[in-house]
C-alpha cells in the first residue's frame, strides 16, 4: 500500500523530533524555521501484539510485520499560500500525501523559540488550517471559470464538476475545509480528482512536555486542541515528541520501564502510527506458517481477489479462493485444527470483503 501520512506544522512545533522518533530517520533539526527544506521519508512498522500470539499457535521462522509512510514536511509559515517561506514548495509537497499528520506546539518552553513568539494552538491551527484553505480556493477558482463556460455548452461532464464546484466554492471562501462538506459516491470522484488539500484527513497532534505524558487531558493546551478536532470531526492524539524520541533509542526492557515509570502503558508512537493507519482507512490481514509470519497492509472494502494481490499480482490474476480464518477465532480456539472443527475455517470466493484481523491462505492458478 504505497499510501503515506503527511508531518505538517509551524515550524520548531516538533515535526522533525516526533518524525526522528518514528523513523529514526534522523531528519535535521534545529532552533530556528526551514530546518527541513526537502521532504524527508520514513518507513515505521506497524506495532500489532496479534502477530506474537499468531506466531505461538502457528510458528514460523520469523515474523514480519508490515509497515506504513511517513512524510516530514518542512514548517509552513503564514501566506505559504502566497508563497512566503518556501510556501509553494511546501504546499505541493502536502498535496502528494495521502493524510495529514498536523503537529501542534501545547508545551511552554522559553528555550524553544515560538514562530510567533506565543504558544496559541489555536492561532496555530488556524494558520496552517487558512493557508491550505487558501490554496485550494485558489485552484477552485481557476478552475471555476474554465468549468463554467464549458458548462454553459451543457456538456455532461463540465455541469456534473460545476455543480461540485459550485459546493466547494463558498465553503472555502468562509474559511472552512473542503473535508467539512458531504458527498456523494459520484461527486466524491470528481472531488478526488482535484487533490485538494483541505479533502485530506487529519489528525492533529498535541506536542506535549514529558511531564504531562501520564494525564496529557490536564494541559489547558490539550483541551483547546481536543474539542476543536471533535468539532471538525477530526482526531486528536497527545504526545511528547522529544521524550519518545528518547524512548525510540531505548531497547524492549528498558522502553517498558521508562512508560512504566512515566505513567504511561504504551509509547505515543505505538498510538501515533495505528491512529494514522487507520486515519487512512488501513487494515491489516495475515499469512501464517512455515517460512514467515506476516502482516499485510489493505484498505478497508478491499475484496478478497484485490487483496491477494498486496502479496503478488498473480495471487489475484489466478485467484481461485481463500482459505480464511479471523484472529479472534485462532486466539480463542488455540490452533488451526481446533479453529476448522468449531466450523470457523471458511473458504471465501471473489465477493468476500476481508476484514481486519483475517487470517488468509491464498488458492491461486496461474
Amino acid at each position: 500500500m504505497a499510501l503515506t501520512a503527511g508531518i505538517v506544522g509551524l515550524p520548531n512545533v516538533g515535526k522533525s523530533t516526533l518524525f526522528n522518533a518514528i523513523t529514526k530517520a534522523g531528519a535535521e533539526m534545529a532552533n530556528y524555521p526551514f530546518a527541513t527544506i526537502d521532504p524527508n521519508v520514513g518507513m515505521v512498522e506497524v506495532p500489532d501484539k496479534r502477530l506474537a500470539r499468531i506466531d505461538e499457535v502457528v510458528p514460523a521462522k520469523k515474523i514480519i510485520h508490515t509497515t506504513f509512510e511517513f512524510t516530514d514536511i518542512a514548517g509552513i509559515v503564514k501566506g505559504a499560500s502566497k508563497g512566503e517561506g518556501l510556501g509553494n514548495k511546501f504546499l505541493e509537497n502536502i498535496r502528494q500525501v495521502d493524510a495529514i499528520v498536523h503537529v501542534v506546539r501545547a508545551f511552554d518552553d522559553d528555550n524553544i523559540t515560538h514562530v510567533s513568539d506565543k504558544v496559541d494552538p489555536m492561532d496555530d491551527i488556524e494558520t496552517i488550517n487558512l493557508e491550505l484553505v487558501f490554496a485550494d480556493l485558489d485552484s477552485v477558482t481557476k478552475r471555476y471559470a474554465k468549468v463554467e463556460k464549458v458548462a454553459r455548452t451543457k456538456d455532461k461532464d463540465a455541469l456534473a464538476e460545476f455543480s461540485i464546484l459550485q459546493k466547494i466554492k463558498p465553503v472555502l471562501e468562509a474559511g472552512h475545509a473542503v473535508r467539512s462538506i458531504e458527498f456523494d459516491e459520484e461527486e466524491e470522484k470528481y472531488v478526488k480528482g482535484m487533490f485538494l488539500l483541505t479533502n485530506k484527513p487529519v489528525l492533529y497532534v498535541a506536542n506535549i512536555a514529558e511531564d504531562d505524558m501520564a494525564d496529557p487531558d490536564a494541559n489547558k493546551y490539550v483541551k483547546l486542541i481536543e474539542s476543536f478536532a471533535k468539532e471538525e470531526g477530526s482526531e486528536c492524539l497527545a504526545v511528547s515528541a522529544k521524550t519518545e524520541e528518547e524512548i525510540a533509542e531505548l531497547d524492549d526492557e528498558d522502553k517498558l520501564d521508562f512508560l512504566e515509570a512515566a505513567g504511561v502503558e504504551e509509547s505515543g508512537l505505538d498510538r501515533l502510527i495505528r491512529a494514522s493507519y487507520k486515519l487512512l482507512g488501513l487494515a491489516t490481514f495475515f499469512t501464517a506458517g512455515g517460512a514467515e509470519t506476516r502482516a499485510w497492509t489493505f484498505k478497508q472494502g478491499m475484496k478478497a481477489p484485490q487483496v491477494a494481490g498486496v502479496i503478488h499480482s498473480d495471487f489475484e490474476r489466478g485467484f481461485i479462493r481463500a482459505e480464511t480464518m479471523s484472529f479472534d477465532d485462532l486466539d480463542k480456539n488455540g490452533s488451526v485444527a481446533a479453529v476448522r472443527e468449531a466450523g470457523r475455517l471458511r473458504s471465501e470466493g471473489k465477493e468476500y470483503v476481508v476484514q481486519d484481523g483475517d487470517i488468509i491462505e491464498f488458492r491461486f492458478n496461474v
